[in-house]
């Protein structure tokens, strides 16, 4: 699909999105110009209507945002652009531009970290040491979660029941690491469940 730049005055809206957390992180406006800038270099590049010139995002700070996808929509006037930041994306230094409580999607976030700690072990890292064990112990470990999360559900505090829940996550998303899955995989596998 081709973008229409002229329903606008030549401007449209560019949502950006962290590809890992899908977390709305800013809101900005592109030209043409802007647009092919962008997807040349790989690095989001807005038209800012205050400068009233091409910005790079962290042209001066270095927190640039790396293009991962480009999707246009139905009526062809805004743009969502998927992004891996480096650092955070608003200039008050906050991780994205609008102020939630919370990353509302911090499992996926997680879930990178547990990628990375794979990628690159450090002796200190619970993963690594959790890995080092093998399969079955970390299959052991969702097992033991699992159970401690019923007991705290069932017989503790509203917190125990929170903390065991938190830790049986965590666990289960090592575990498919271990086996080589994602979270995609089981969100693909619950919606075809649900259709």
């Amino acid at each position: 699909m081709k973008i229409d730049f002229q329903k606008s005055d030549g401007l449209v809206p560019v949502i950006i999105q962290d590809e890992q957390t899908l977390e709305v992180l800013m809101l900005g406006y592109m030209n043409e110009e802007a647009y092919l800038k962008t997807e040349k270099e790989g690095k989001v590049t807005f038209f800012s209507r205050s400068k009233n010139r091409l910005w790079t995002k962290g042209e001066e700070s270095g927190n640039f945002l790396f293009v991962k996808s480009i999707s246009i929509d139905c009526d062809q006037d805004t743009i969502l652009i998927k992004a891996s930041p480096v650092g955070p994306t608003c200039h008050t230094g906050s991780r994205s531009c609008f102020f939630t409580d919370y990353n509302q999607n911090f499992i996926f976030k997680l879930e990178a970290i547990i990628k990375d700690r794979y990628d690159n072990p450090s002796q200190e890292s619970y993963v690594n040491k959790l890995r080092q064990k093998g399969l079955n112990k970390i299959a052991q470990k969702v097992g033991e979660e699992g159970v401690e999360t019923v007991i705290a559900a069932l017989a503790e505090t509203d917190t125990d029941f929170i903390n065991e829940s938190s830790d049986l996550i965590f666990h289960l998303l090592v575990l498919l690491k271990e086996k080589g899955f994602t979270l995609e995989d089981i969100a693909k596998n619950l919606e075809s469940r649900h259709q």
